[in-house]
């Protein structure tokens, strides 16, 4: 015997205007999230641009420093261009790491407070 029960209903968040928005991008909050995410990527995405400059110089210009072997067949060279494959590794486990402890509560109390109405 079937029942005429109406489905479950769904519970839709709230979704804020053009007005919420700029009220919360002007907030402190979010400035605060923004000066912690540019404090950390900022800073890291430059050290990254020099380190990778650098090897492409040093592999232009230093051509005798870069073939100095360091044991069997490995070269400085080698060494530098699979230390930048690890440091592009690092530096997303790290970035993870931070967005994570740091950036992600705060996004996260914002985006519940936005989708709430408060």
């Amino acid at each position: 015997m079937a029942t005429d029960a109406p489905p479950p209903s769904k519970t839709e968040p709230h979704l804020p205007t053009s007005e919420e928005f700029t009220e919360v991008q002007q907030s402190a909050e979010f400035g605060q999230l923004r000066r912690s995410y540019r404090s950390f990527a900022f800073p890291l995405t430059v050290a990254f641009i020099v380190w990778y400059l650098l090897y492409v110089l040093l592999s232009n210009y230093a051509g005798d420093f870069m073939g100095t072997k360091l044991f069997g067949n490995v070269n400085v060279a080698l060494v530098l261009g699979l230390a930048q494959f690890l440091t592009t590794f690092l530096i997303a486990w790290w970035y993870a790491r931070h967005a994570a402890e740091r950036l992600d509560p705060k996004a996260e109390a914002i985006k519940s407070r936005m989708e709430g109405g408060a």
